[in-house]
């Protein structure tokens, strides 16, 4: 399925609220990215990421419509030469390879406009589908930590992909 990465534009916003709005997609996330997800937390969204210079994230276009996001969030101090990548996808999406070619633009992105010599991400040991994308991306399994994340009232492993310069 073809698609096109390009930032995020406020008019965006009523996209992301519907494809983000999914407790399929906030399990394997943060407890930064909410649940539910509203026009105001896209809105607030758009408007933080389009401080970035670079884009460090954007949207993951498909007909025109905003489906998901993907996105480079770079480290300090002793990790300064690292970046995390982080992303979704709406669901309706989910099995059509999106993300694996996503990631592996995102990858050359990174190492073309940021100093840094090693891309990693931090998928839950629960998350299958987002190990196998990296995976075939071309990441290796850095860790596995067990029992490091709190999520939903349970325990749950972090295991860290990376993939080098």
């Amino acid at each position: 399925m073809n698609f096109t990465l390009r930032t995020w534009l406020l008019s965006d916003a009523e996209s992301l609220a519907k494809y983000a709005n999914n407790f399929n997609i906030a399990k394997f996330l943060t407890n930064g990215f909410p649940h539910p997800y509203t026009i105001e937390n896209a809105n607030s969204f758009i408007e933080m990421v389009s401080q970035h210079h670079p884009t460090q994230i954007f949207a993951i276009v498909i007909d025109g419509e905003a489906v998901g996001s993907i996105g480079l969030h770079p480290q300090s101090d002793i990790m300064e030469k690292n970046i995390e990548l982080g992303y979704f996808l709406g669901e309706p999406f989910w099995g059509k390879g999106i993300i694996t070619e996503a990631v592996k633009k995102m990858v050359a992105y990174g190492f073309q406009n940021f100093d840094v010599v090693r891309i990693y991400a931090r998928p839950f040991g629960t998350n299958v589908a987002s190990q196998k994308v990296l995976e075939k991306a071309g990441f290796t399994l850095d860790a596995k930590i067990e029992g490091n994340i709190y999520k939903n009232n349970e325990y749950l492993d972090e295991l860290i992909y990376a993939i080098r310069k």
